[in-house]
This record gives C-alpha cells, sequence and structure tokens, in this order.
C-alpha cells in the first residue's frame, strides 16, 4: 500500500514538472499569440502577457491582405514539398546500400560522409559554387546543396541495419531485384524513421533563411521567412498605420510583426499532428543499433 502510494506521488510529481515544462515552452507562442490579437494601448502601456487585452484583428487583415504575403506562403509551401521529397529520395538511395556490411569501399564512404558533418568549405566558397553552377536566383540553389544531411543519413542506416536480414535473404529467394525489396519490404518497415527524418527535413527548409539571403533576388522567390525577416528589419507600416496617426504607428510594428510570426508559425506546425505517432518511435528506432 505504501508502495502505491509513493508511487501515485511520484506520477504526480512528474506530471506537474512535464506541465511546468510544456507551459515554459509554450509561454514565449502565447506572448506572441496574445500581442498580435491586442490593441495598441494595452501593448504600450506593456499590459500584453499570455492572453489577449482588448482583442484587435487589424494586424492580421494588414497580413491576409499583403499580396506578396501570400505569394510567399504559397511558393514555401511549394518549395518544402519538393525539398522534403527529394531529399528523402536522395537519403534512402545513399542509406539503403551503405547498410550492408559487405558493400565495397563502405568505410571510406561512411568517414567521408563524417567528414561533411564537422568540416565544410565556408560560405564564399558555397556562394561561389553556386554561382558558377549559375543557381544564383533560383529554386535549385534552395534545394540542390541540402539534398543529403550526414546526420539523417546515419540514422537512416542504423534503421536499415536493425531489419532483419533474413527478410531480404527471403525476398532474393524469391527472385526479388534490390529495387523490389527495397520498395516492398525496406520502406514499409521503415514508415516511422522517413516520416521523423521527412519532419526535420521540411521543418529545416521551412525555417531556412541564410540561403535565401545569399541566394535570392527575385522577389516572386522569397520564402516566407525572408518576408518575414525583412518586415523586421525594415519596420514595415502599413497605409492603415500611417492613417491611424501616431499613436497606432506605436502599435502596428509590434502587432504586425507578431501576426507574421503566427501566420509563418502555424502551417508547420499543423504538420505535427499528422506525424506524431511515428516521431518517437522513428527517432528511437533509428538512434539505437541492435
Amino acid at each position: 500500500m505504501k508502495e502505491q502510494t509513493a508511487n501515485r506521488i511520484f506520477d504526480t510529481f512528474i506530471v506537474i514538472v512535464i506541465a511546468l515544462s510544456v507551459l515554459v515552452c509554450l509561454a514565449p507562442f502565447l506572448h506572441i499569440l496574445a500581442i498580435s490579437f491586442s490593441s495598441s494601448g494595452p501593448i504600450m502601456s506593456g499590459k500584453v502577457s499570455l492572453f489577449p487585452v482588448e482583442w484587435n484583428l487589424g494586424a492580421y487583415r494588414q497580413v491576409f491582405s499583403d499580396v506578396s504575403m501570400i505569394r510567399s506562403l504559397g511558393f514555401t509551401v511549394l518549395l518544402t514539398a519538393i525539398f522534403t521529397v527529394m531529399c528523402m529520395a536522395m537519403t534512402i538511395f545513399a542509406g539503403y546500400p551503405l547498410s550492408k556490411r559487405n558493400l565495397k569501399g563502405r568505410k571510406t564512404l561512411m568517414f567521408i560522409i563524417m567528414v561533411t558533418m564537422f568540416f565544410s568549405g565556408g560560405i564564399i566558397p558555397e556562394y561561389i559554387l553556386i554561382r558558377n553552377l549559375h543557381l544564383l536566383d533560383s529554386m535549385g540553389a534552395l534545394i540542390l546543396p541540402g539534398l543529403i544531411s550526414p546526420f539523417y543519413l546515419i540514422i537512416l542506416i542504423s534503421f536499415f541495419q536493425n531489419i532483419p536480414d533474413s527478410l531480404e535473404e527471403s525476398a532474393e529467394i524469391d527472385g526479388s531485384s534490390h529495387f523490389r525489396t527495397l520498395a516492398s519490404i525496406i520502406l514499409p518497415l521503415s514508415l516511422p524513421v522517413i516520416a521523423t527524418l521527412s519532419l526535420f527535413y521540411a521543418v529545416g527548409r521551412w525555417n531556412g533563411f541564410q540561403d535565401t539571403l545569399m541566394y535570392i533576388s527575385s522577389p516572386e522567390l522569397y520564402p516566407l521567412q525572408l518576408k518575414l525577416y525583412q518586415l523586421i528589419q525594415n519596420n514595415m507600416v502599413s497605409d492603415l498605420t500611417q492613417v491611424e496617426g501616431t499613436h497606432m504607428a506605436a502599435l502596428m510594428p509590434e502587432s504586425l510583426k507578431a501576426a507574421s510570426v503566427i501566420f509563418a508559425t502555424v502551417p508547420i506546425l499543423i504538420v505535427y499532428p499528422w506525424l506524431q505517432r511515428y516521431f518517437v518511435s522513428g527517432v528511437m528506432l533509428g538512434a539505437v543499433k541492435g
């Protein structure tokens, strides 16, 4: 009886700690969300914390009426989708043969891959390479340089090595080719790690900023994060701000920035619930070597 009581107390303590941790993690997001929905007075006086004060949708009206922002959202969704599909295809095609211990030159290839995790040519050589390949100001400059992540590749290789060899041997006895074995046996068993790595790739591309700042100059190719950066750096004030006067002008940059951050964050957050059931198992199984 005492042991059960102690376990309940311990479980309650763990739940409280986790709840507080979640609240700490959510607090900045809730604060930005509250500012985006609040009016000028409470924001200027610092009364807005985790909940909106004097609800105002003016900032969101400005964001959704900005044609360039909507265009950037559509381009970012398309870019993220293409990037994720191509990255996973390249990672799978590289990871499957490298998971075979009898592959000739495997150790050398793995060493080369590992080196790229710790050393790189630098920003200037990379820019020169992109320029010489005539990829500047194109979607290719945002996709090709990051097609394979060495870290994610190693996770996928580890996962493939945990799949029993007997399954592939049985397929080979039945006359299955390597490509058919990969498509019919390996990939269906690898859905957790594939979904997890796809999410990692997608989030990385969605939040990508530095490469777009260096390589992209055409407004029609501006991803959402670059638009958000320009909004914050240039302290953009809409026509509505100028009409409302100095009091509103002090509000709108902050509420407009907050609304833009929410606008850029919510779409990628929507993806998480769809992949949640794969997420934990994908990370754990891909990171543990049996």
